[in-house]
């Protein structure tokens, strides 16, 4: 598929403002602006779309190289991979677990995007983690992982049910983060109409941030019912930002959350957001 970069800036009557900024585009924040403002006591790493095993790229040098830049972060509690993790062909599966275990004992997990195209009972045997997941790390926060497609590629819907029990576990946590690879509304052009899933996570006040992958081009935030919704760009594949990136995600003692698209060739910060 020709895919293009393309940006898109929308009001969407009864559901707020949607926002896609400029790729890539620097915020004003120095080096040590950003260091002395913001005192995490909870860090994890997002990154999505590498798309190990797709014919004319170098994903072995796409993926180290971001395990080279998760490295230089400090105080990481986790990683979540955001799905695509290889490009159709199962055989791949098993070759990317070991560049992702390159990061033990740092903790990882894993979402299934549509080029993941392996059973739910093969996602399994090979991660140790169901497609649908939910978990709490350091007593406060919750992590929510959720399959949006399944061994055919469709883009899909996910599962109400199993999210409705994910978050009424999690409610009584301080803050809930939720991983979907692929969009649930259709403000990106790869993104898809589940206005349910939507106003379920709209019903939850600790649901904190929404993050997705999927869209190669698209690296800000969209708002929905006064949830954020952030995408990462992407790590690999043959389309896209021209700048592999990968996204941080922080929060302070007061709870105070903030997230950044970093570079991963020297770790610049290309957009910040505190929410």
């Amino acid at each position: 598929m020709n895919r293009r970069p393309f940006l898109k800036n929308l009001t969407l009557l009864g559901s707020g403002l949607v926002t896609l900024p400029l790729a890539g585009f620097p915020v004003s924040l120095s080096k040590t602006q950003y260091e002395e403002a913001f005192l995490p006591v909870f860090k994890f790493i997002t990154a999505s779309d590498g798309h190990f095993g797709q014919p004319d790229t170098d994903f072995e040098t796409s993926h180290q190289n971001l395990i080279y830049a998760i490295k230089r972060e400090s105080d990481v509690d986790l990683v979540v991979f955001n799905g695509d993790l290889i490009h159709d062909d199962p055989v791949f599966m098993p070759e990317v677990k070991k560049f992702y275990d390159q990061l033990l004992p740092l903790p990882y997990y894993v979402a299934k995007g549509n080029h993941d195209k392996v059973s739910d009972s093969r996602w399994l045997e090979i991660w140790s983690q169901t497609s649908n997941t939910f978990f709490t790390v350091k007593d406060h926060y919750g992590m929510i992982i959720l399959n949006s497609s399944n061994e055919a590629g469709d883009y899909l819907c996910v599962d109400l049910d199993f999210l409705r029990t994910a978050l009424a576990e999690t409610q009584p946590l301080k803050h809930v983060f939720i991983f979907i690879h692929i969009s649930q509304k259709d403000w990106t052009r790869h993104g898809i109409d589940c206005q349910g899933v939507l106003d379920l996570i709209a019903g939850y006040p600790n649901v904190k941030a929404t993050f997705h992958g999927h869209d190669h081009d698209v690296d800000g935030i969209s708002w929905n019912q006064k949830k954020p919704y952030f995408w990462s760009g992407h790590f690999g594949g043959s389309w896209g930002n021209p700048f592999p990136s990968y996204r941080i995600c922080e929060v302070d003692e007061e709870g105070k959350t903030r997230t950044s698209l970093k570079r991963i060739s020297d770790g610049v910060i290309l957009n910040t957001h505190q929410i």
